[in-house]
Formats: C-alpha cells, structure tokens, sequence
C-alpha cells in the first residue's frame, strides 16, 4: 500500500494580499499534482490545512485538492475550524458529522487507518483526553491482528530543543504512548504541526513527522537543495510489520522529483 503525506499547508483566503497567501496555494497545486502522478492508494492530511479556519479559506482548499485522484482523509490541526471543515469536507463520510472530536476509522484499504483529534478549540497544544483514549483503546482492541496506521496532528514526543512539551497536559501524551505500545499491530504513527521532517522510533513503533507543504513555514530543510521546491512524504507499507517512508521534493519545472532520505 502507497500513502501520500501532506500537512500545514496554511492555506489563506483567495482574495488575500499577504504574499504568502499565493506562494501556499502554489505549493499545494504543485504536490497535489506530483501525487497523482505517484498514484498512490490514499492521502493523508494531517492538520492545519488553514491559517485561520475560515469558511473562504476552507473554500479554496477545496479547489486546490479537488484533482487528488486518490482518496483523501483529513484530522484538524489546531489551526482548524472543525465546524467549517466538516462542513466543506460534507461529502466525505467517515468524518463524523457532529460531536466533539473528529476522529474515525477507515476500513477499506489492506491496512487499517486511524484518524486520532489532538484538538481542542482555541488550544494551541495537543490534547488527548480520557474520552479520546478510551475511544482510541477500544478501537485498536477491535482488530488486534490487523495492521494498523494511525495518523494525528500534534507528535506526542519532544522534538529536541524546538518542540518540547507539546502536549496541554503531559499525562495525556504518555496515556497515548501507554495506549499505543499496548497493542501490537500499530506499524506507525504520522504526526505535522512540527512543520520538520523527523523519523524515530516511539511506543513500539515508527514515527513520522513531515515538514510543512508551504515552504515560508517549513523548518529543517535544507533549502539550498529544496529551492523552494514543495515537499511530501510517501509512504510505503510492506507486510504487516513494515514502513519505509520517502521525502519528496517536488520538481515540476523539471517534469520530475527526487526521492530522498528513504527511511526503514
């Protein structure tokens, strides 16, 4: 199975002046382009696919992702409006249409997605609360012997010195760790909101974070290869136990890109 990663794409009103506003509608014309070309089985977005979760912003998202081929499931970055993206994303069904959390299940693919709210509104840190854990549990006991990926805005680990603590409440992040490594078959976790591209190994499993699609925020690239090329992750899942994950610089001026950082 072929998983293409995007996240923090900040995408701000059409009509806005702020130079940003063109430059990350750009960048994310570009990798949706670049990605169907990779024809992968799904997409993934993981959160603050806006600046400010507004309903003109919500609407150019739309249009930008719009020519993904490949199905897309989204979870709220703390950026996010979970009314407003509900409501633009209507007519993708296993959103949940009410409540307090969007997160959800995907059954359909040959490994099992997991879609986990780190959300709160108005918070910008993540939040995993006894609700969420107790959901998150009992859906990982459901199928304990099928792989399973699990995807989240907020990584519930520290990111040497630039993201430390990024959890309102640090019990709830080793509560997501307990959770995790409590049940085998998850073979990865895929995290944005750190806008820098990190591999590790947390809970028992492979952690990734990608760097953001928007190239005026993105960290931890080195630019003078990027050239302000947008960035991707693709990542490849092999088995029931396996992930290699690529970092994709998209080089549409070229008519190609470049694989690099393979990690296993």
């Amino acid at each position: 199975m072929l998983i293409a990663q995007i996240s923090d794409t900040h995408i701000l009103p059409k009509e806005s002046d702020q130079p940003a506003a063109s430059l990350r509608a750009d960048c994310l014309r570009r990798a949706v382009a670049d990605i169907n070309g990779q024809k992968p089985d799904a997409v993934i977005f993981t959160g603050d696919t806006t600046q400010h979760g507004s309903p003109e912003e919500y609407a150019l998202l739309r249009e930008l992702l719009a020519p993904l081929d490949a199905p897309l499931y989204l979870v709220p970055g703390n950026r996010d409006n979970k009314d407003a993206l509900r409501t633009a994303f209507s007519d993708h069904p296993e959103l949940p249409d009410s409540g307090d959390f969007l997160h959800y299940t995907v059954e359909k693919h040959s490994v099992r997605l997991v879609a986990i709210d780190s959300t709160s509104p108005g918070e910008r840190k993540g939040r995993l609360c006894p609700l969420r854990q107790a959901w998150l549990d009992g859906v990982l006991s459901e199928q304990p012997d099928r792989p399973t990926l699990l995807f989240i805005h907020h990584p519930p680990f520290d990111v040497g010195d630039h993201y430390v603590g990024g959890y309102r409440r640090q019990e709830e992040s080793v509560a997501l760790a307990d959770i995790v490594s409590g049940h085998s078959q998850v073979i990865g976790l895929l995290c944005g909101h750190v806008h820098w591209p990190v591999e590790t190994r947390w809970a028992g499993t492979e952690a990734r974070i990608m760097p953001s699609i928007a190239v005026d925020v993105r960290k931890g690239v080195d630019e003078t290869e990027a050239n302000g090329r947008p960035i991707y992750f693709l990542h490849r899942l092999l088995g029931a136990t396996a992930i290699v994950s690529d970092t994709r610089m998209v080089d549409d001026q070229k008519g190609d890109s470049d694989f690099k950082c393979q990690v296993k």
